[in-house]
């Protein structure tokens, strides 16, 4: 118990300084029969030379690292590569491990938020091979648990979010998911670099509730502003009016400029409104 306790409060990095330190030296106990099946198949290779070197010589390219294993046991020194190594055909195997870059779709989730909206999210990871050593001894598929603890962790983090939150802070979940990802996989010698959220799908029924609050909130505006607009107006034609009242030229000389606005209009028929002063003397007569 009290070495269970010591290994978990341990801090990720000497944990797995640790573990290298152990894989790095497990070659050093192979045993004396172990000794002698080195020593047995290093003399075949000697007495079948120069056929058996084309068997011992391995090429590793410039992004991959190989992993040798000796009567099971990784070889001391860690991963080889690139470029050329040896091994013994009857007693070592490798595993060739990629070191680039990797991507992949996170499919669809179907995510409960914390308001209690159901929501289809999918993203995009990217995550590289840091220890070759660690992706090898430490788990069985790094590619495949990676991408399934990946869509764990998206239900996880979303789940936590609200609707408005999950449209908004696209960013923050992504960085989230990137640091949660990254202490995971950080036993298993996996980086991961980036995680981008790609797209948010609502459900049909939410979406026309969603249109039609917008189209009611946008009318609403619309109808604030033309009645902004009809005050502004009615203020400006109050002002008109005063200064019209305190000179009456001023209103002949607006009769006559819209005489000549409807003139220029090409109408075929001119309406003069007439003054009821003028009307009514008329009437006397």
């Amino acid at each position: 118990m009290h070495a269970e306790s010591e290994d978990t409060a341990m801090k990720p990095s000497e944990r797995r300084e640790r573990q290298t330190v152990v894989i790095e030296n497990a070659d050093a106990d192979i045993g004396v029969c172990g000794w002698l099946l080195v020593i047995f198949s290093l003399l075949l290779m000697l007495v079948t030379l120069p056929i058996s070197i084309w068997m011992c010589i391995k090429i590793v390219k410039e992004y991959e690292r190989a992993i040798i294993f000796r009567l099971g046991r990784i070889l001391r020194g860690g991963a080889k590569g690139p470029g050329l190594f040896f091994i013994l055909p009857c007693t070592d195997s490798f595993i060739n491990v990629d070191m680039r870059t990797i991507s992949f779709d996170i499919p669809p989730q179907e995510v409960l938020t914390k308001d209690s909206v159901t929501v289809s999210v999918d993203g995009v990871v990217y995550y590289r091979v840091q220890n070759a050593i660690l992706a090898v001894a430490n788990i069985t598929n790094a590619d495949a648990a990676t991408r399934l603890l990946a869509q764990t962790t998206l239900r996880n983090v979303l789940g936590t979010k609200s609707l408005a939150e999950i449209l908004s802070d696209r960013e923050e979940i992504a960085h989230s998911m990137q640091s949660t990802l990254d202490d995971a996989t950080d036993d298993w010698g996996i980086k991961v670099g980036r995680v981008e959220i790609k797209d948010v799908k609502l459900p049909l029924q939410l979406q026309r509730a969603m249109a039609a609050e917008a189209e009611a909130s946008r009318e609403a505006r619309a109808k604030v502003i033309a009645a902004e607009g009809e005050m502004k107006a009615s203020r400006a034609l109050k002002e008109a009016s005063l200064v019209i009242a305190e000179s009456p030229s001023a209103l002949q000389l607006r009769y006559l400029q819209t005489l000549n606005t409807i003139a220029a209009e090409k109408n075929s028929t001119i309406i003069f409104p007439l003054p009821l002063e003028m009307m009514q003397s008329f009437l006397k007569r």
